[in-house]
């Protein structure tokens, strides 16, 4: 039996490499009207389950609205944001809150989320054991070289026992050098988020994001441990501070509240995904 543990703590998202952006099937970007009066939006997502969110739950219940959703992938986590600036897309929907915030310093972005959706957190995955009991001294695992997702990466670590992090250092920016203890001489392998699944089978442990896991057909419930996500680390949906208050933003926000959104993610692939605090 694999442990199916459920943790808390935790950040989430955040990994840098180029773009690998491709179409799926649409290459429009900005707002065109079809003949039949809406208006096709292009929402930029990440490999994952939210593309389909965005096409299968959230876009039906907005063309009453006037809006039908496309989607253009992004193979990463740098481009949707900067595409979104320059009017190249007209929303995105891949990232949380606090990634968000901080790209968007960083980077002197006028972006804002305009409602949170259901998110699938981080799950620590392996090939070679089935639970976390059989770790081994000096087993490698495969972690994320990006700041942020590093951080999450070790409180979930922490969380299960299997490092302690300093006590004065802030858990949201820890890396590998924030390590105080490590029992099982764990060794460390970073890699870029994308490629964590795919290590899976040269490595002891890997702590694949959640929406790379989803995009490498891994079951959450087949993860030795999964992230209880804080509020500030479920995915937003995401448009230029401009635009948050126009029509399309409205319709969306009005939507991502509704009790339909609500009983539509109940019917879907995202019905065990982390919910917004709202939906309490």
């Amino acid at each position: 039996m694999k442990l199916k543990k459920i943790v808390t703590g935790v950040i989430t998202l955040g990994t840098l490499i180029t773009l690998g952006a491709c179409g799926n099937g649409n290459q429009k970007t900005g707002q065109t009207a079809s003949s039949d009066g809406i208006k096709e939006v292009v929402v930029g997502v990440a490999p994952g389950p939210y593309g389909d969110m965005v096409t299968e739950v959230i876009s039906p219940l907005i063309e009453k609205d006037g809006f039908k959703l496309t989607t253009k992938l992004f193979n990463d986590y740098v481009q949707p944001n900067k595409a979104l600036a320059a009017k190249q897309i007209d929303a995105n929907l891949f990232q949380h809150t606090a990634y968000l915030e901080k790209f968007s310093a960083d980077n002197k972005l006028d972006l804002s989320a305009i409602g949170t959706v259901p998110t699938l957190g981080m799950g620590i995955y392996s090939k070679k054991i089935t639970s976390l009991a059989d770790v081994k001294a000096g087993s490698t695992v495969a972690i994320a070289n990006d700041a942020s997702n590093l951080a999450r990466t070790l409180q979930l670590l922490a969380a299960n026992n299997l490092v302690t992090i300093k006590d004065d250092i802030d858990e949201t920016k820890a890396t590998v050098d924030d390590i105080a203890e490590n029992p099982k001489n764990l060794e460390f392998k970073t890699l870029d988020a994308a490629q964590l699944a795919r290590a899976l089978d040269t490595v002891d442990l890997a702590l694949v994001p959640g929406n790379f896991a989803w995009a490498a057909k891994l079951d959450p419930a087949d993860a030795l441990a999964l992230e209880k996500l804080k509020e500030e680390y479920k995915n937003v949906f995401v448009v230029r501070t401009a635009d948050k208050d126009n029509k399309l933003a409205k319709a969306i926000k009005t939507a991502l509240t509704s009790q339909a959104f609500k009983d539509a993610i109940a019917k879907s692939d995202f019905k065990d995904f982390d919910k917004p605090a709202d939906w309490q």
